[in-house]
């Protein structure tokens, strides 16, 4: 069976080292039965940051409006509209938006494996 999620009904959560970033979950955890992964939408306002930290599991980030750099392994990326940037878990990633309007990204984050 289809999981529909509504944007208007749509949780938020609040990823850690995250500033000034308002977080929507889409599809997965409390939102849907997905198993392989999930899939939010971060707002990244002006100013905006995700502090240096190892990626959690294995993420892919697209942005549908606006400009954000990512920095990983000492390698600056900066993404803008449509464009997409994947990450294995464990590196070492930050995320700024440098400009002065929202960024849009779209986030989709592997579940845990189990062992």
């Amino acid at each position: 069976m289809a999981d529909f999620t509504a944007f208007s009904q749509a949780p938020t959560y609040s990823p850690p080292l995250h500033h000034d970033v308002d977080a929507f979950r889409l599809q997965g955890g409390d939102t849907s039965t997905t198993e392989s992964h999930w899939v939010g939408l971060s707002v990244y306002h002006p100013g905006a940051s995700v502090d240096e930290s190892p990626v959690r599991a294995e993420s892919i980030y697209v942005v549908l409006e606006g400009v954000l750099v990512v920095t990983v392994g000492g390698t600056e990326y900066e993404l803008t509209k449509y464009d997409s940037l994947h990450m294995n878990e464990g590196e070492i990633r930050s995320v700024q938006n440098r400009s002065d309007s929202d960024t849009l990204l779209l986030v989709s984050i592997a579940n845990p494996r189990e062992s």
